[in-house]
């Protein structure tokens, strides 16, 4: 039964997620989510209050697998190693989930998102503020508050997925990874 449960509560985010990036969280009513997930309307609010509650579950899901990234980062490798790393990883983490991409370009800085899930966002990129907050206090990074650097370095990341998305062939990041790099350092 446990099993059933889970399923169900996946066919539903899986099938929000597609219809949420091909038609935009506007244009996405409950009915054709729950159509799409093969349940009925009550099933759904069973899980979810409403649909902002849905976009919350997707935003807290997509950021949690976006940890992930981080497994394997390692603290004692040079800071400009680190955030190679960093970097790559979390492009190759977009590029291997275009869905992702295209669902957290819509709510980048939609008030749909709430301050709990906010906080999820956070705990997923701790690792990239140590990074940054070591990076300042050795004078290898520019002392500028994370806040910024993050906006920065995240605005990059968006671009480049933007268009590499765009184009009719592979890019490689590393010429973009360069130029954040540039733009950070001290």
């Amino acid at each position: 039964m446990y099993i059933c449960i889970v399923n169900k509560k996946e066919s539903i985010i899986s099938s929000a997620l597609q219809l949420l990036t091909e038609k935009g969280v506007h244009n996405t009513p409950m009915s054709a989510i729950a159509k799409a997930s093969g349940t009925g309307m009550g099933t759904i609010y069973n899980y979810f209050p409403n649909k902002d509650a849905l976009i919350n579950d997707i935003y807290t899901k997509i950021k949690n697998e976006e940890k992930d990234v981080f497994l394997n980062f390692e603290s004692g490798n040079p800071i400009k190693t680190q955030f190679e790393n960093y970097f790559t990883s979390v492009i190759a983490f977009f590029v291997q989930n275009p869905s992702y991409f295209q669902f957290m370009e819509q709510l980048q800085a939609s008030p749909i998102i709430t301050a709990e899930s906010k906080e999820v966002g956070k705990i997923a990129i701790a690792q990239v503020v140590e990074l940054l907050e070591k990076g300042k206090q050795d004078r290898i990074i520019k002392d500028i508050e994370v806040e910024e650097l993050l906006m920065f370095i995240g605005g990059a990341i968006l671009s480049y997925l933007r268009y590499y998305f765009n184009q009719s062939q592979n890019t490689s990041p590393k010429h973009q990874m360069k130029m954040v790099w540039d733009a950070i350092k001290e």
